[in-house]
């Protein structure tokens, strides 16, 4: 892989990262109350250090990467995608929060196997497994505060 490729890897997850921070602070916007705010405002930092981490593996390599497993509820395969608007409730924001987390974690899966064998590999597989962690966060929300009142 050439510098160039490599700096282009991590320029592509750093923008999808990015993207994330932007999607966090919209949802705070939306959010009815300080609780909600307050949880989407720690997402929005969990993916400004997903760029953090980015940013060291393009300065020091992609050593000490740690791979984990993570529980997948699956709630998110069974739900409708929600589109934004400005009169969502909490369920709605749940919901788009968990599909924005499984797009994520496809994405980076996906990338991963594109470099099968390679750091590149590596690295999409940690941010996957971040996505998937921030995703059973909002599954675990979603199955105790959505799904136990209906």
């Amino acid at each position: 892989m050439t510098k160039e490729n490599y700096n282009e890897i991590i320029d592509f997850a750093i923008n999808k990262e990015k993207e994330a921070v932007a999607f966090y602070q919209d949802l705070q916007t939306r959010a009815k109350f300080a609780a909600q705010k307050e949880m989407f405002n720690e997402f929005e930092n969990m993916e400004r250090g997903h760029i953090t981490i980015l940013e060291n593996i393009r300065n020091k390599g992609f050593s000490n990467l740690e791979q984990k497993e993570v529980k997948d509820l699956k709630i998110s395969d069974y739900i409708v995608e929600i589109e934004p608007s400005d009169n969502m409730n909490y369920q709605d924001i749940i919901i788009m929060a968990m599909k924005k987390e499984a797009a994520a974690k496809n994405l980076y899966n996906n990338l991963a196997s594109n470099f099968a064998g390679t750091d590149a590999e590596l690295m999409f597989k940690r941010l996957a497994v971040e996505e998937a962690m921030h995703k059973l966060q909002f599954e675990k929300l979603y199955d105790d505060e959505i799904l136990k009142d209906n």
